[in-house]
């Protein structure tokens, strides 16, 4: 799977949304609180980064942080692929949500790791 993160990657519309929040399972892998739900439908994974305005008054915190965990997610999303490389050939779909927890702009170093645990943590969930 080429490392790439286009639009149909993005997890859009309230209603999706809610209902992620509402039935999906939780766990955490600091600094990230992780909400994640198994799609029985075969498009492709999507996903939800969000940086709280609560922690991080100022826009470029913000902004840097989605950035970071964007690009972390990226790079290590083939941990969720099945050994099918295309998506529409029978893989597993997820909807997650990537919220960040600390009070701190974390390293990229950082935000990797739990990204990269937290994706190895629901693939062993399937």
């Amino acid at each position: 799977m080429a490392n790439s993160f286009p639009k149909h990657s993005k997890l859009c519309g309230k209603e999706r949304i809610a209902a992620l929040y509402k039935s999906g399972n939780r766990f955490t892998s600091w600094p990230l609180r992780v909400t994640w739900q198994k799609m029985p439908d075969f498009s492709p994974s999507q996903i939800l980064i969000w940086a709280p305005k609560s922690l991080f008054k100022h826009a470029v915190d913000r902004n840097r942080l989605r950035r970071l965990m964007r690009e972390a997610y990226r790079l290590n999303q083939g941990i969720l692929t099945s050994p099918s490389p295309e998506w529409r050939s029978g893989g597993v779909s997820y909807l997650i949500a990537f919220n960040y927890m600390d009070k701190e702009v974390r390293s990229y170093a950082v935000i990797e790791k739990a990204v990269i645990k937290a994706l190895k943590r629901i693939k062993t969930n399937e």
